[in-house]
């Protein structure tokens, strides 16, 4: 039931106090109607007695205040949703930007989502193919995972992001396959640089786009994750379609929930983020997740940038409690042009083992990526004792290892933003690059896969491609 005031008492940032309110509810929808008749929309974030705090998302400048009306809708932010939304970009709050018309809703569903019974949880176990070398190979992803990439200003994970969006897929699926990409807190040419990527590869058929812009008022940011998530959870839970969800840039959604949570004068936790950060952003992560006797998934990858590159900073400190694992890009890498600069030594899949091996990628995948990375982690050592000693204290079997690390980026790293890589080609590149080591050198690799697989330098013929599973 509608219910209308003209009572608001202060107005401090984005944050209107209405007193004298009756039967109003947390997270409810309000509209303010300026004398004008511009209307804007906002929602209850707090209640005490007869007085509420409003939030508004086109922010509160111009607002008359004995003239302005509130009225409180009697139910929470709804998105309107149907098959037709594919193809289609939209703001933050789910309004169409790309000039077409509004979506005629088969559902409208709270942003808010409901609260998911654990035991109603299926465990990840199907491996999804980006294409890039060093996730598939070394940090798979696993349908149904929420996988963070960690990356620092300046970085290109906008282009890393763009790429996955483009290639991702899951293998030997039936069902179909969709992405949903949220922006927050973007300029304009990084907006422009999206909508062109998923253009002119025509991922933009199987995509939605939900676009934030720097400019947009900060509570729109604060929505923009939970839109794009219910979306998602139309297409995989009443669609049966796997769901890859990509939010970038997660740092500027807690910005905006820091300054929030000052407009609001709340008692102040790390570094000035509100106390609950963790809860909030596991309320965003959680909602990522395959569900028993449901066809559709849902998987999320969380892009975040680090302040100063620190890994302690709380956004990246408590997204990594949350999720399984992370994809961190390097600056040295990047600096040598090494594209995407992915650092795969800190970088992690804890569901990895659960999305490989035969009959998901091939038999000798977890192995074979198990040796690379113990082999490019002496590499790294190697070429770190070389700094300090020089390399002519190196040994023979060092040099070996120190141009292994070399060639490992140069090869199986740096594939550029354009190239996708199946999972049998990778493996195979894999297993060549181990081939300049002597046999007696790979000891995490079993005697059959070695036989099945290995070939060292100068014999004739590579690694045979696919074979044994």
């Amino acid at each position: 039931m509608q219910r209308e005031y003209k009572t608001i008492r202060n107005i401090v940032g984005p944050l209107i106090l209405v007193e004298g309110v009756r039967g109003a509810k947390f997270e409810e929808l309000v509209e303010i109607t300026l004398p004008g008749g511009e209307i804007r929309r906002g929602r209850v974030i707090n209640l005490a007695y007869d007085t509420a705090l409003v939030q508004v998302f086109e922010g509160t400048s111009g607002i008359d205040v004995p003239e302005t009306r509130i009225s409180f809708r009697g139910r929470g932010i709804e998105l309107s949703l149907s098959d037709d939304i594919l193809g289609r970009v939209f703001n933050g709050l789910g309004g169409p930007i790309d000039g077409g018309p509004a979506i005629i809703p088969e559902k409208r569903m709270n942003i808010n989502g409901a609260p998911l019974n654990p035991f109603a949880r299926d465990y990840p176990s199907e491996f999804i193919q980006t294409g890039i070398s060093s996730i598939d190979g070394l940090n798979p992803l696993v349908r149904g995972q929420k996988l963070p990439i960690f990356s620092g200003s300046g970085l290109p994970h906008n282009e890393l992001a763009a790429q996955i969006a483009r290639q991702a897929k899951v293998l030997g699926g039936s069902e179909e396959f969709a992405v949903i990409f949220a922006a927050m807190g973007i300029t304009f040419e990084e907006a422009d640089f999206f909508m062109r990527q998923f253009n002119e590869s025509g991922a933009i058929s199987r995509s939605v786009l939900y676009i934030n812009l720097a400019d947009d008022p900060p509570i729109e940011r604060i929505a923009t994750p939970r839109v794009a998530l219910t979306a998602a959870e139309f297409l995989a839970f009443e669609r049966d379609m796997h769901v890859l969800v990509i939010l970038t840039d997660l740092t500027n959604y807690c910005e905006a929930l820091r300054e929030i949570a000052a407009a609001r004068k709340e008692i102040p936790g790390r570094r000035g983020y509100p106390g609950y950060l963790y809860t909030d952003l596991a309320g965003i992560y959680e909602r990522s997740c395959r569900v028993k006797d449901r066809r559709g998934s849902i998987t999320m990858i969380p892009i975040l940038t680090m302040p100063e590159d620190d890994k302690t900073h709380p956004v990246p400190d408590l997204t990594g409690y949350i999720t399984e694992g992370q994809i961190i890009l390097s600056r040295s890498l990047y600096r040598r042009s090494i594209d995407p600069p992915v650092d795969v030594l800190p970088s992690l899949s804890r569901l990895k083992d659960k999305g490989i091996g035969e009959g998901k990628t091939r038999r000798d995948h977890a192995d074979l990526s198990n040796q690379l990375f113990a082999a490019y982690a002496r590499g790294k050592e190697v070429q770190e004792l070389a700094v300090i000693l020089g390399e002519s204290a190196l040994t023979e079997l060092d040099r070996l290892y120190y141009s292994f690390a070399d060639e490992f980026e140069r090869r199986y790293v740096a594939q550029g933003y354009r190239v996708d890589r199946p999972i049998a080609e990778t493996l195979d590149i894999g297993w060549d690059l181990l081939g300049m080591f002597p046999r007696s050198e790979l000891k995490r690799i079993g005697k059959k896969l070695m036989d099945a697989y290995f070939r060292p330098r100068g014999e004739a013929g590579a690694a045979p491609a696919g074979q044994g599973g």
